[in-house]
């Protein structure tokens, strides 16, 4: 294995930053005490430029190498934001925040990013610019999207992101990376049923919305079921249907909330479209109406295939052929770097985070023991990538 020494020196420094993080968490773009400390650090390490209020809270710092000489740009990326979610562990560094914790590791990668930004301003055994990415909001506020929309990519030259995540499940000391999808496109959808409110003993004098709802539910199944091929991949999901107080009122509406899932921009489309079709024509069919407010939200995760090949290079360089994993399934979660990798060629690496609670139960932590790969990962992709003359 090739953990920096250097990394290692300082791997309890970095995991105090990620637990005092951890004991004040913040939600979406609301991370100004984490983005202030975040560009507090990337000054005191001698980063060349610290820009804040990218992508509203989000913070760039710019490390240049030894020289500019090979006019190169690489970007790496980090999220900062939590969860509203009550924590259950008993870690002396538990939330201090009610309601809010992190519980997607955010907070480590955050340090993380920090403990390779303070390492390469200290040694800057690169030729070319390092971008050190701090990004709010990665947790349904698109704050990928809001840095990209303000100008990251374009402002900082970037050349080519990487990004990285935490996984449970997954043995500290290994990654796993694919080329092509590795995360979901995340769509979501509200349906109101109207029917016709009544009496429960007289069902034929009114359009009864939970027969319309449940009809509608099962005729969603069909659509990965029937229309989406067998070897691609697509989920549909009602995860809350509301109608009614009374045991005896047929109710006026039923509102059914969903989430879709997919891996190409086509099985997206077409999953959209049957939405839609089966929506209007199963309401249709029991005389109901069907208002229907379909949102879609993070596009697909692709890892292109050099930059794929070339992350796993320096996994391998820092953890061993073994424990570098290149044909990890696609998850059908979602993920806003997905925003990043559509303006720029990259790659999103998992970090084993050993056996843990997973990711958003209120039993997570992030495995600090993982720290060391993580950052000497993101240290060695900037000086392999950019290596010094």
């Amino acid at each position: 294995m090739a953990i920096i020494n250097r990394v290692a020196d300082f791997t309890d420094e970095i995991t105090s930053w990620r637990r005092d993080f951890h004991e004040n968490p913040e939600l979406q773009f609301d991370v100004h005490r984490t983005a202030a400390i975040v560009a507090e650090k990337l000054k005191a390490f001698g980063c060349d430029e610290v820009v804040t209020g990218i992508g509203q809270t989000g913070v760039v710092g710019v490390i240049r190498g030894r020289s500019n000489g090979s006019g190169k740009v690489i970007g790496l990326r980090a999220d900062m934001d939590a969860l509203p979610i009550e924590e259950a562990t008993d870690v002396p560094y538990k939330s201090k925040v009610p309601g809010k914790m992190h519980a997607c590791g955010h907070d480590g990668h955050t340090s993380m990013l920090l403990g390779a930004a303070k390492y390469l301003a200290e040694t800057r055994n690169f030729d070319g610019v390092a971008i050190m990415i701090f990004q709010p909001a990665e947790e349904g506020g698109g704050g990928g999207d809001a840095m990209v929309k303000d100008g990251l990519m374009e402002r900082f030259g970037i050349q080519e992101v990487y990004g990285m995540h935490n996984m449970p499940g997954i043995p500290v000391g290994q990654f796993a990376i694919r080329p092509g999808p590795i995360a979901a496109a995340a769509d979501r959808f509200t349906l109101v049923i109207e029917g016709k409110g009544g009496h429960a003993a007289q069902p034929h004098s009114s359009v009864d919305p939970i027969l319309v709802a449940s009809h509608v539910i099962t005729a969603l199944q069909s659509i990965v079921s029937r229309s989406v091929d067998p070897l691609e991949a697509a989920v549909v999901s009602v995860c809350s249907v509301k109608a009614g107080e009374a045991f005896n009122v047929i109710p006026h509406h039923a509102t059914l909330l969903g989430t879709v899932r997919s891996l190409t921009p086509e099985i997206r489309d077409l999953s959209e479209q049957r939405v839609r079709g089966i929506v209007e024509n199963v309401c249709a069919a029991f005389g109901a109406v069907g208002q229907l407010d379909y949102v879609r939200g993070y596009p697909v995760t692709v890892n292109d295939a050099d930059r794929t090949e070339f992350m796993a290079k320096v996994a391998r360089a820092v953890v061993g052929d073994k424990a570098v994993n290149t044909a990890i399934q696609p998850m059908m979660g979602a993920e806003d770097f997905s925003y990043m990798l559509e303006q720029r060629p990259g790659a999103y690496i998992f970090l084993g985070n050993g056996d843990t609670a997973s990711c958003h139960h209120p039993a997570y932590d992030f495995n600090d023991d993982a720290t060391p790969y993580g950052v000497s990962l993101w240290a060695k992709i900037i000086e392999t990538g950019m290596p010094a003359r």
